[in-house]
């Protein structure tokens, strides 16, 4: 009885610290974005060269995910997460020190760096932290954190009118990474899996491509990939699109704000409610039904007559979208053991992070050509059906055994 209260009590403790890493990191995600206009009137910067803002952060992340999933099973999840929430804390606070466009990308770039090292060793802690059964539970208490990091965001770029205050974002953004760095080394467990993994001389992970496509896990690998990849083209577009198109919809500039802050709610929330019904009823079905509801948020999102009605669908779209992919990162946990977990959900998510720049490219590209922001929610649709199919044949596979 003991023994389990202490698992419960580590348990709790290791979801409680990540979800804590994860709200910053989803504060940082979102604060270029809510910055940009303030950024771009100092700085007197045109649209392609926020555009390049915007994406330098996101370059970041793929490398960031791969050396730092990799390293996580070499080292551990624990260190790598310290080292990943120093650097991306210490960055955040050099972002509102720039003073010039080159400097800023260069910053941006290294501060993505440090988020994508993050969150392989988020995935990976959270999950090895309960047994099996309440994986996806587990993972979706962590990956909550960001979009309500991203609430956060919202909230002060509403409450700063001023056209200099843009910095206080990056200020909380960095200052919080390097107060939770403490609690951090003295109070998050070591995964247990990866402790038992390095006992049985299990640590040092094959070569990668051992890792992701050999016994039998190519054709996982490959779902994997896929549905990481065409869930976060629509993901992106929406959290680099959503405020323009709705201020192209004749809303203001606060009503904007309440839009996002709805969106990155109802993605809390998604998250929170997907990821507990994964583990209570047939993953498959599940799965479905997520699916066909970010095709109907879309639908709604793209035909919705006014504030009340975007606010509503905006509501819809994160719950589904943003809680969708908390249930992807728990299958990619679910497919690789222990001893090359972080390898293999550290690859996961630095493919998915090429889709994070593809689906903000793509929808920029089709706005120049003309296309209204119906359109251009539409086209979303085809590749959210791609991601059903992928993850739809993940969940037959069977799962690793740790």
């Amino acid at each position: 009885m003991a023994t389990t209260s202490v698992a419960r009590s580590g348990a709790l403790t290791t979801l409680g610290l990540c979800f804590a890493v994860a709200l910053l990191e989803g504060l940082d995600l979102q604060s270029v974005g809510v910055a940009a206009p303030r950024m771009a009137h100092e700085f007197g910067l045109s649209v392609a060269q926020m555009g390049l803002a915007f994406s330098a952060g996101t370059f970041g992340l793929l490398p960031g995910a791969m050396f730092g999933g990799r390293l996580a099973d070499r080292i551990g999840r624990k260190r790598v997460l310290v080292i990943s929430a120093c650097l991306f804390g210490l960055l955040s606070i050099a972002t509102a020190l720039v003073s010039d466009f080159h400097t800023l990308v260069i910053v941006r770039v290294l501060t993505g760096i440090g988020l994508g090292g993050a969150l392989p060793n988020l995935i990976a802690l959270s999950s090895e932290a309960v047994p099996p059964r309440l994986r996806s539970t587990a993972v979706s208490v962590m990956y909550c954190g960001i979009p309500f990091g991203g609430v956060i965001a919202s909230a002060i770029g509403v409450s700063s009118a001023g056209d200099a205050e843009w910095r206080h974002i990056f200020y909380v953004g960095g200052v919080g990474p390097l107060v939770l760095v403490p609690l951090l080394l003295l109070f998050l467990p070591e995964s247990k899996a990866f402790a038992k993994a390095s006992r049985d001389g299990k640590a040092r992970p094959d070569p990668v491509g051992a890792i992701l496509f050999g016994d039998g896990r190519a054709i996982s690998t490959l779902q994997i990939w896929i549905s990481y990849f065409c869930t976060l083209i629509v993901l992106y577009f929406l959290l680099n699109w959503l405020p323009s198109l709705m201020a192209a919809r004749g809303l203001t500039r606060p009503e904007v704000g309440y839009v996002q802050i709805f969106f990155n709610v109802g993605g809390g929330l998604g998250a929170l409610f997907i990821g507990m019904l994964m583990d209570r009823m047939p993953p498959r079905a599940v799965v479905a039904g997520m699916y066909i509801c970010i095709i109907a948020s879309l639908a709604a999102l793209s035909m919705a007559p006014g504030f009340t009605a975007l606010t509503v669908s905006a509501f819809c779209a994160g719950m589904f979208v943003i809680g969708g992919q908390s249930v992807l990162y728990a299958l990619s946990a679910a497919f690789y053991p222990a001893a090359m977990r972080g390898t293999g959900v550290g690859a996961a998510v630095a493919v998915g992070r090429i889709g994070s720049v593809a689906g903000p490219l793509a929808a920029g590209q089709l706005l120049a050509m003309g296309s209204s922001s119906a359109i251009v929610i539409g086209a979303s649709i085809p590749v959210t059906l791609v991601a059903a199919a992928a993850a739809l044949l993940l969940v037959q596979r069977p799962r690793a055994n740790d």
